[in-house]
């Protein structure tokens, strides 16, 4: 079948929200290409699961295609139409299975040496639809607050070296109370500006709950079942004579939040904390780069205006099968080599931030838990500078929050 041939009872199998899309947009998905047309589906099936922030982007990107003048859409698709497509690809359920159909085009275009037409052709409808939407003005300017070295006593390791040239560095703070008055900060960010999904709380430990129920809570700790689920699947397809990494990453993909119990709740949630789980590498066994990537996630897709990540101490490598078997037995820790990861995944953290929209506006406050040190970057703070007189942590906060 072809895109011209679409009709509204092809999109019977989506899911309520993306069907309702489907059959608004129709005319449009007619005019479009084979080559491109499964990618925007890609996107549009799982329409019902995704934040607010990407459900106005794929509304925007929707509305561009259908409003574009037609000798402007022409020269945007035209690049795509000219691609050779195979008729194993044509006779695809590419409606139904659009991410195979990706996949298999994919495959297709390196092949057939089309590659490079194809990536310039994405990066050329992306800047030109890109530059026809306007960004909404955000309530309030981005936060980003993250907590380093749980459990690390002595530490000889220089810290923020990364982060210290964009900010200023801390290194006499006073910080009695200091993680219940950072997640005192996200709570009062999101009682004043209490649209979902704009504020987060990420802990590579238990949840510690904060009270206010505008604050999407995501860790490490109380995904301890779906994760001992999601391992006891990995160890088996791991341990088999013969391991096929593209059929281990295909039943990773196939996999559904209820099979893992994830099912109740948030549905969206509940399918973020998924896609954390099985889409990150190493995010089931290790709670640094478990925090690391959902606050990757969560900045690249939900872009909230306020985000907390606390990583806390990781277990030691060890060989992968033992690394699975972590629910069977206590994990030893190591706090002093998770202390440098998270140290890393601060700055990643804050890169991300920096790629949002209004990112001049955004502030961010690193500290290294139950010590003196801290980093402070924004607006009003000069890059590269050292402070080494007392400063309470809660002043710090004030500033940036």
């Amino acid at each position: 079948m072809l895109p011209n041939q679409l009709a509204t009872e092809h999109f019977s199998g989506y899911p309520p929200e993306a069907r309702r899309v489907a059959a608004a947009q129709i005319q449009t998905l007619r005019r479009l290409p084979l080559s491109f047309v499964p990618l925007l589906l890609r996107e549009l099936i799982v329409y019902d699961w995704k934040f607010p922030a990407e459900r106005k982007d794929l509304d925007r990107q929707f509305q561009y295609l259908a409003n574009v003048p037609a000798n402007e859409f022409r020269h945007i698709m035209a690049s795509f139409g000219e691609l050779r497509l195979s008729p194993d690809l044509e006779k695809t359920d590419w409606v139904n299975t659009p991410a195979a159909f990706s996949e298999k085009l994919s495959a297709h275009l390196w092949n057939t040496h089309q590659i490079d037409q194809f990536r310039a052709a994405a990066i050329d409808y992306v800047q030109t639809s890109s530059k026809a939407g306007r960004e909404e003005a955000l309530p309030t300017h981005r936060l980003g607050l993250a907590v380093i070295g749980a459990g690390v006593r002595d530490n000889s390791y220089p810290l923020f070296r990364k982060l210290a040239p964009h900010g200023v560095c801390f290194t006499q703070v006073t910080h009695e109370n200091g993680l219940s008055r950072m997640l005192g900060a996200i709570e009062k960010r999101a009682a004043a500006h209490p649209e979902p999904y704009s504020h987060w709380y990420i802990d590579g430990g238990p949840d510690a709950t904060p009270s206010q129920s505008a604050i999407a809570r995501v860790s490490y700790g109380s995904l301890s079942p779906a994760r001992a689920a999601l391992q006891s699947r990995m160890q088996r397809t791991y341990e088999r004579s013969v391991f096929d990494p593209e059929a281990f990453r295909s039943m990773l993909a196939r996999i559904r939040p209820e099979e893992i119990g994830l099912s109740g709740g948030d549905a969206v949630l509940s399918r973020f904390q998924l896609s954390v789980l099985t889409e990150g590498s190493g995010t089931q066994v290790f709670a640094t780069t478990f925090v690391q990537w959902a606050a990757r996630e969560a900045l690249r897709r939900a872009q909230p205006v306020t985000l907390f990540a606390r990583f806390t101490p990781r277990q030691r490598e060890r060989p992968m099968n033992e690394l699975l078997a972590e629910s069977q037995r206590a994990p030893q820790l190591d706090p002093q080599g998770s202390l440098i990861d998270a140290d890393m995944g601060a700055y990643y953290t804050w890169l991300n931030q920096q790629r949002l929209s209004e990112a001049g506006k955004a502030t961010f406050l690193v500290w290294f838990e139950g010590h003196e040190e801290a980093v402070a970057i924004g607006p009003s703070m000069e890059p590269g500078k050292r402070v080494d007189t007392p400063v309470q942590l809660a002043d710090l906060i004030e500033k940036v929050a």
